[in-house]
């Protein structure tokens, strides 16, 4: 029977046209032409399905949504073209094969399939807003969602091309422009979702941008000076990203162990980049971190003090992906430039500082390691040079290395080789669970380190003011 001669009867009810045309777009996802024999292509169902699809495409939109977001008409628009499209490939089908009940059928089963995979989508998002699936599914989600679009859509051409018997030459042709256009609305799809989110101008304050160089500098004059005749440990967190919490949290609850189970306090700073300690903190940039060296380099003894230097943020990578080693120093509206190995380095010799205990938690931040090894530093990575570090989501306090070494091991351990060791293991059971490449963290530790090491351990962590944990 050829598709010219097909004569669809409208079923007595309408819920049976409505289940109907579910069925059958059930059979043109698998790319049977069975769905022509289902398909019920009346103008009523045209109109539920037109506004079903729209109503969980807004579901998604707002589920897909972060907080702050707002109903953005355009998305709407956006979303209209491929229904649009799909109508007006209708027309030419009906007009081509003279066949006027074809008008609605590649809209209603285009319309049917995205209305069942979005609300699939929708179910799936809310599943991941609960934290009820494995984190590496948050980055291969949006690659999913676009191959069950991809998918609804070139079904409805196969069932099509296999009914009409199109010529090869006329199907590439279909598949070509399809895939040109859907390159096209999904470019604008992403720059106008349904609820977009507003991203105004970050600013700063006249008070909040004079009061800067007041605070760095009453900051620094609380570091006490080292006793002469003992080793003391000094702290020094850096928090480069500004535009995610966790940086920060990791920073300050290093700190916060330092000062308590350690008894820094008073031999103890942060350079915190985020929104919310404009007012309270010194910034992180190249300047305020020269700045704490030399300070603290003046204050300590250098041959019997230690410093624990921590630095926490993303490792910096080019725009065509290639990876450049830095440490990212954010704080918008102020444009920071990036701390490379090489800098550190230098700015940690000029300083004066002797003994060091460098961690760098970022992705990448193994490529610190070649610059900043010296005979009397120890230092620690959160992954290999080219390996990325996990953990550092929106939502997140610490990210996974931090976890493992700040929250976990430091507690417990009373070595820096034991709490690295027992870091690592957690990182890499956790990376395994969620699916992810392993980071592999890094530990270089140079020649006289080595030997003074236990030494200036005893008087780190027998000095403990806090309980381990049971």
């Amino acid at each position: 029977m050829s598709l010219a001669s097909l004569k669809i009867q409208s079923l007595p009810r309408f819920s049976l046209n409505f289940a109907a045309n579910i069925v059958a777009s059930l059979w043109m996802l698998a790319g049977s032409v069975r769905a022509f024999h289902w398909v019920k292509p009346t103008f009523g169902q045209f109109v539920l399905f037109a506004v079903l699809a729209l109503a969980s495409n807004i579901l998604f939109g707002w589920l897909a949504s972060s907080m702050g977001s707002e109903f953005n008409e355009q998305g709407l628009i956006s979303y209209l073209i491929w229904p649009t499209v799909m109508l007006v490939v209708g027309i030419l089908l009906a007009k081509r094969t003279q066949n006027y009940a074809l008008l609605f059928v590649p809209v209603i089963l285009w319309l049917v399939a995205d209305t069942l995979l979005v609300l699939l989508q929708s179910g799936v998002q809310f599943l991941i807003l609960q934290n009820w699936l494995p984190h590496w599914l948050y980055d291969v989600m949006p690659l999913i969602f676009m191959a069950l679009f991809v998918w609804q859509t070139t079904a409805l051409l196969w069932v099509f091309a296999k009914r009409l018997h199109w010529p090869w030459w006329e199907q590439a042709v279909m598949m070509a422009g399809a895939i040109a256009l859907l390159a096209v609305w999904q470019k604008n799809v992403a720059d106008q979702p349904i609820f977009k989110v507003k991203n105004p101008m970050p600013t700063i304050s006249e008070v909040e941008f004079y009061a800067q160089p007041m605070i760095l500098a009453d900051h620094l004059t609380q570091i006490e000076k080292g006793e002469s005749g003992k080793s003391e440990w000094y702290f020094m967190g850096v928090a480069g990203y500004g535009e995610q919490d966790v940086f920060k949290s990791e920073i300050e609850q290093a700190r916060q162990l330092f000062d308590v189970r350690f008894g820094t306090k008073g031999k103890s700073v942060m350079l915190i980049n985020n929104k919310s300690t404009w007012q309270t903190d010194a910034i992180a940039s190249k300047t305020s971190i020269h700045e704490a060296l030399q300070v603290i380099g003046k204050q300590m003894n250098s041959d019997e003090d230690v410093l624990f230097l921590a630095l926490s943020s993303h490792g910096a990578v080019a725009e065509d992906g290639q990876i450049l080693g830095d440490l990212v120093l954010d704080n918008p509206p102020l444009d920071l430039d990036d701390i490379d190995p090489v800098w550190l380095k230098e700015t940690l010799d000029a300083s004066g500082i002797r003994w060091r205990v460098i961690v760098v938690s970022s992705c990448y931040s193994g490529v610190f390691i070649e610059a900043l090894s010296s005979p009397t530093t120890l230092i620690m990575t959160a992954s290999a040079a080219d390996r990325a570090s996990f953990g550092c989501n929106h939502d997140a306090d610490l990210t996974y290395f931090g976890r493992a070494f700040f929250a976990e091991s430091l507690r417990e351990k009373n070595t820096f080789e034991e709490a690295f060791a027992y870091a690592t293991k957690r990182v890499s059971e956790r990376e395994a669970l969620m699916g992810l490449t392993p980071s592999k963290p890094q530990m270089d530790m140079g020649s006289l380190m080595k030997t003074a090491l236990p030494e200036l351990e005893k008087s780190l962590f027998e000095n403990s003011q806090e309980p381990k944990a049971p």
